[in-house]
């Protein structure tokens, strides 16, 4: 069988790959937190017909002949840039200006996001849509869990039940009116080295891995307060929307359509060539 033929077929299932992960930017467009994904190739093995020769006294030097055999998927990135910033004037919706992720603990583990919509559950605890309870460097209570790589250790934040109003400062601080709990909450960031070595698990939420690199803080808490050490601020009453570009999405499908099309028509070609070939003997 012509080799052309296979290699047609991995171009295939390469931009198959890539307008799946298109797809998927398009539809998160406008997912609070959302960060796009992004496909690349690398060529496959390349079989030699001739090796490279050094050149002697009488001749120069050869170049090797080689034949590659098709591409196939090198990444599949998430491209953690800055969304832009939506305005809700609502206390509770917080966005990162910056870098970080909240933490979120669900009761086992605890995974990151860049989504900032949270709420009070019926005892005061600030939790998001999922009903994970927001950790931070301060607050009611210490827990102990796991992210997937390693324990990490953060505190539970309840605004109490007789305050009047509360204010989150870009430094993460909880500022609580009316109330007889003096208790200090401030919401931590976590931060990581290489936050594209996170894995997605749903939810707009992260898992950390072996290669994200996270970044700790120190003692107990394994979470910087906002504005420090390079981490992003916090901007209450806003959220962090998708980074997703409709724009550079749609030429970036019709890229990959249009080489679609290109590796189809080379398979087309090779059967033609082997029908004509089928055909000498007749």
């Amino acid at each position: 069988m012509l080799r052309s033929m296979y290699a047609g077929i991995s171009g295939m299932k390469n931009f198959q790959t890539k307008l799946d992960v298109i797809g998927n930017n398009i539809a998160n467009v406008n997912t609070s937190g959302f960060k796009k994904g992004r496909v690349t190739f690398q060529d496959m093995l390349s079989q030699t017909n001739a090796g490279a020769q050094a050149p002697t006294a009488g001749r120069g030097g050869i170049n090797p002949k080689q034949v590659g055999l098709g591409s196939q998927t090198g990444s599949i990135d998430n491209i953690h840039t800055q969304g832009f910033l939506q305005t809700t004037n609502n206390p509770l919706d917080i966005a990162i200006e910056g870098d970080g992720f909240f933490a979120v603990f669900n009761g086992e583990t605890i995974n990151y996001t860049r989504s900032g919509n949270f709420y009070l559950d019926q005892d005061g605890f600030i939790v998001d849509a999922n009903g994970n309870f927001l950790l931070g460097t301060a607050g009611n209570e210490l827990v102990n869990a796991d992210d997937g790589a390693g324990p990490v250790s953060g505190y539970k934040m309840r605004i109490p039940t007789d305050a009047q109003s509360f204010s989150i400062g870009d430094d993460g601080s909880i500022n609580v009116v009316g109330s007889n709990d003096n208790t200090v909450l401030n919401i931590g960031i976590s931060s990581f080295s290489n936050p594209s070595g996170l894995e997605k698990v749903g939810g707009n939420l992260y898992l950390d891995t072996q290669n994200a690199g996270h970044n700790v803080a120190g003692g107990n808490v394994s979470f910087f307060t906002p504005g420090s050490a390079g981490i992003g601020s916090l901007v209450s009453g806003t959220l962090e929307m998708s980074n997703v570009d409709l724009a550079e999405e749609f030429t970036e499908m019709i890229t990959a359509q249009r080489a679609f099309q290109a590796n189809t028509r080379i398979i087309t070609t090779s059967d033609e060539i082997l029908q004509e070939l089928v055909n000498l003997k007749r």
